[in-house]
């Protein structure tokens, strides 16, 4: 048997897999060891990747819809010629924004950066993608406190932490990995922050279970606490920070007992969280989507951040303000998608860094996209407001995971041009598609992928292709050359010519990738950012900011801060509970579209859409164990849910597994103001029983 080694393309850890293949076969996966990500070992999801396309498998053909309604299957030719004609026929008629793409973060950082070279580029449109949906609030935060998306840690950092505080993450289920570089540290007090009494809750030393949206008074009581007690780094804040004087002033508003009050904790909790902090010598502080996925998420998370910083937890062994990424190639989406950001980086009304950009990939300035993209919820509203008559989707599906995923059902019916690009036609996203584009799986394609911890890992082609199977980079590259870009295509014609480009244009970067090679990255302990030309690589876990530089002018990180807003969809008498959304099994990914041809995950997983109600609740309203209830959401939608009993969510909450499409027909179209994310996990709803 042949053995190669290659990317789990599904969370973000991206672990790295020996998938052994014999006859064009692959005959098992094993987790490689070795890797300093997983070492050994991976979870159910990875260990199943020989199961894609398997179960399911339609045509390698692409599709195109009829007048009577029907898809009829296409040459590739004959479709990416399709598509290109289209695009360009809607932008002459309706303007050159009229079309649209919404991409994902399971990409290779290849086909990012191509796709965002033909679609901003060439046609001077929007792109953006399901990252938005769960990691523009962490992004904003690092650009604006640290000066660059540059999260500075690396997952050693739990195997060296004393004190770990999990805020809104939930790793036992979402990042196994993660919890398992948790579970093994025996020298740490973990502690978890978070409404619901989640998996990693119940196995935390601490767990603080406050309201729904309070988080913000918490950590700014806690600062004030820490600065009343003189429990900070006045070294460290001197030296490597800015505006600590005012966010002193600031936080002198935030006392005990207004935090007690708001966010349901007892004064004696909010202390003793103070004196964990406080007596941590190794404090790590890790956030993800219960952070992320809010109406005032950037201001959240840049209250954790200024809490590291302000006892000097960053930086150092085990320590830091850690955002956890949730997909596999989310960092790649935002470093080299070209969509709020140039290639790497950069403004793109820098008049220098377009100049420098533009030198990389051998083009005129001009060619470059002169603004970032409209964000994913503008793209929507745009559809229904009749400004955007064409949308391309790749490997994603929002008719599911959209917010408020009605609107996106009546915007597929306003569209002349819907592209489905993806592995499966069986996504609820494809039902409405006027062409659908399918496309190998990450077995049988090659790029890149940067994980959580500003990894490069490689994706290496594990099966052979058949007849007519291209892959994401191909239909892209046959789109850009149908469209008639010529020339612009010089150095993009494979995904290790573009690997080559968008390292040239890292150069100088923070995320400098200049000292990576495609070939180095084969069989390799993957590379983290940054890795300049002509450095030796010493170690394979490294930490940014331990000279306590940054990336902002001043080399300062920045106190950021603001008064809590008024919570945009507040319970009400109508509306009493929250609706809380999350994983529900290690097994289930997202809209399960690629986990439900694994038949063990399957088997244990439920069928329909279920939710968790507290005791009390149920006993209050006459529900029992698995009886179906009616779920009123404040938006104006509704969807049924069989209920499941337990004393882990709190009394006004109701917890919904995002896997079923009836969760997102509640949540609102509601966003954080500075990254445009939606605020997932606290809808307003009543509910009946049926």
């Amino acid at each position: 048997m042949k053995k190669i080694q290659s990317t789990c393309n599904y969370c973000a850890i991206d672990c790295n897999l020996d998938f052994y293949v014999e006859d064009n076969r692959i005959m098992k996966v094993v987790p490689t060891k070795g890797y300093p990500v997983n070492d050994g070992f991976c979870c159910i999801k990875g260990l199943s990747l020989d199961k894609q396309l398997t179960v399911k498998k339609p045509s390698p053909l692409p599709k195109i819809r009829q007048a009577d309604g029907t898809m009829k299957e296409v040459p590739w030719e004959e479709g990416l010629q399709y598509v290109a004609d289209k695009l360009k026929e809607l932008q002459a008629k309706y303007g050159t924004e009229s079309v649209a793409g919404i991409s994902t973060g399971q990409l290779t950082m290849e086909e990012f950066a191509l796709f965002g070279h033909v679609m901003r580029n060439y046609l001077k449109t929007n792109v953006d993608g399901n990252t938005r949906l769960c990691m523009a609030t962490a992004v904003v935060a690092h650009k604006q406190s640290y000066g660059f998306d540059a999260p500075g840690y690396t997952l050693k950092d739990l195997e060296l932490s004393d004190t770990i505080i999990l805020i809104g993450a939930n790793p036992v289920v979402t990042h196994p990995i993660v919890w398992g570089k948790i579970k093994d540290n025996h020298n740490k007090k973990l502690i978890v922050i978070d409404p619901r009494k989640s998996e990693s809750a119940r196995n935390a030393d601490y767990w603080y279970g406050l309201k729904h949206k309070s988080d913000l008074y918490l950590y700014y009581a806690i600062a004030n606490l820490l600065i009343e007690k003189d429990y900070i780094d006045k070294k460290y804040i001197e030296a490597h920070t800015e505006k600590f004087r005012e966010f002193k002033a600031f936080v002198k508003d935030y006392t005990l007992s207004g935090a007690a009050e708001k966010t349901g904790l007892s004064e004696g909790q909010i202390l003793e969280l103070v004196e964990l902090i406080h007596t941590g010598k190794r404090v790590s502080f890790w956030w993800t989507m219960g952070v992320n996925q809010g109406y005032e998420a950037v201001r959240t998370a840049q209250a954790v951040i200024n809490l590291a910083l302000m006892t000097g937890n960053i930086g150092r062994p085990g320590t830091g303000a850690n955002s956890i990424t949730g997909q596999c190639n989310a960092m790649g989406s935002r470093s080299y998608s070209n969509t709020a950001v140039l290639y790497a980086g950069g403004d793109f009304t820098n008049p220098a860094r377009r100049a420098r950009v533009a030198e990389a990939l051998g083009v005129e300035e001009s060619v470059l996209a002169e603004k970032p993209t409209k964000t994913y919820n503008q793209i929507i509203e745009g559809i229904n407001a009749g400004e955007i008559k064409g949308l391309w989707i790749l490997c994603t599906n929002p008719r599911h995971s959209w917010t408020n995923n009605e609107t996106f059902a009546e915007a597929v019916k306003k569209l002349e041009l819907y592209v489905v690009q993806d592995i499966y036609d069986t996504i609820e996203s494809a039902e409405g598609a006027t062409v659908f584009f399918p496309v190998v799986s990450g077995m049988k394609k090659e790029g890149t992928y940067i994980n959580l911890e500003r990894r490069l890992s490689a994706m290496r082609q594990v099966l052979p292709r058949e007849e007519n199977e291209i892959s994401d980079y191909e239909a892209i590259l046959g789109v850009g050359k149908a469209l008639g870009m010529g020339e612009l295509l010089k150095g993009w014609e494979t995904p290790k010519d573009c690997f080559a480009l968008m390292r040239e244009c890292s150069r100088g970067m923070p995320c400098d990738i200049t000292g990576v090679t495609w070939e180095g990255l084969e069989n390799s302990h993957g590379i983290q950012w940054p890795f300049r030309e002509g450095e030796t690589l010493k170690e394979d876990q490294r930490r940014l900011y331990e000279d306590g530089r940054f990336f902002t002018p001043s080399k300062k990180a920045q106190f950021i801060f603001e008064t809590p807003m008024e919570n945009p969809m507040p319970t009400t008498e109508e509306f009493p509970y929250v609706f809380n959304t999350g994983r529900g099994s290690v097994g289930q990914w997202h809209t399960q579209s690629r986990t439900k041809e694994v038949k063990f995950v399957e088997d244990v997983s439920l069928k329909k859409a279920y939710l968790y109600m507290h005791p009390a609740t149920a006993k209050h309203h006459g529900v029992k164990e698995n009886d179906r209830i009616c779920v009123y959401s404040a938006n104006g939608q509704n969807a049924e849910f069989a209920v499941k009993i337990t004393d882990h969510v709190r009394e006004d909450e109701l917890y919904a597994p995002i896997h079923y499409i009836e969760c997102n027909k509640l949540t609102p179209s509601i966003y954080d103001s500075y990254s445009k994310e939606p605020s997932y996990k606290s809808a307003a709803v009543r509910f009946e029983k049926r």
